[in-house]
């Protein structure tokens, strides 16, 4: 797979540990063509998020804050990563993609992460 046991020399200890839960995580976690894996990616600005289909090794769909049409959007960040759910559980239902397996990547589920995910469910996603 794509993820290396190794967290690195000079990474910092919370980071490591992060690294640590996102590895023992992806061991259970699998997407297949049925009901693909929901992968939520934070920085300390912005949140992206993407279904893949494991088996092929493709992205279905992927959404961010990043986007053009959310890029101008107000509100806090939280807000901004409901938004990102909604669209997400949109554009997924488009692909015909009606249920996921959510890969919160190490981080815990709550603030942003939790928000996308509300937002993925209102969108008719099923976790």
């Amino acid at each position: 797979m794509g993820i290396s046991l190794d967290a690195g020399k000079h990474t910092a200890p919370k980071a490591a540990a992060r690294h640590r839960r996102q590895v023992r995580g992806r061991k259970r976690i699998f997407g297949s063509a049925e009901r693909p894996r929901l992968v939520v990616t934070r920085s300390s600005k912005h949140v992206f998020a993407q279904v893949i289909d494991d088996n092929a090794g493709a992205t279905l769909v992927s959404a961010s804050t990043m986007e053009a049409d959310l890029r101008g959007t107000t509100g806090d960040k939280s807000e901004k990563a409901k938004r990102v759910g909604e669209l997400l559980a949109e554009r997924a239902k488009a692909k015909g993609v009606e249920a996921v397996v959510f890969d919160r990547s190490g981080n815990k589920y709550h603030g942003r992460l939790a928000a996308l995910a509300d937002g993925a469910r209102s969108g008719g996603l099923d976790f």
